[in-house]
């Protein structure tokens, strides 16, 4: 499937899939200034792209961490999805969530993106005795939180 890209920086780059068998497209930091940012431990940055991307209808992006800036440098990505209904400037809110100030330089890749199918979905208000008259799973499960099934 191809998604029209458009550039809206001259220093903006395309998104790369490094290997074919990637899920994700690397996106990379295009900084108008041609500055780096300094993230400081606990700090955030919102980090253009310099990319508008035509999502089709049923379909979404998903900003996601690159798995290497999260285990290595302890950036992730917060604020993640991209609707096809959306046509600005896609942008990377990043999380220093580590101990060490981190420097995103011009050009550096930040994030990747990885298109998602959606299921359309509506809600529909019921009674709580109601919720569970016809079941959708086979899971036994009940109300059990975290760790309720043994692990």
């Amino acid at each position: 499937m191809f998604l029209s890209v458009v550039l809206t920086h001259p220093n903006a780059k395309m998104p790369d899939r490094a290997n074919p068998s990637d899920a994700g497209a690397d996106v990379f930091f295009c900084s108008r200034e041609e500055k780096s940012v300094a993230l400081e431990p606990g700090d955030s940055a919102l980090l253009s792209t310099g990319l508008k991307v035509e999502v089709p209808h049923g379909y979404m992006l998903e900003v996601k961490n690159r798995s290497g800036m999260a285990a290595k440098k302890s950036l992730i990505v917060g604020a993640c999805v991209v609707d096809s209904g959306y046509s600005g400037e896609i942008f990377v809110n990043l999380h220093n969530v580590g101990r060490e100030p981190q420097i995103i330089d011009p050009g550096a890749k930040i994030a990747q993106l990885v298109l998602i199918p959606v299921v359309q979905w509506r809600p529909t208000l019921v009674e709580e005795e109601d919720l569970y008259s016809d079941p959708l799973t086979i899971s036994n499960r009940g109300s059990g939180a975290l760790g309720s099934t043994g692990g």
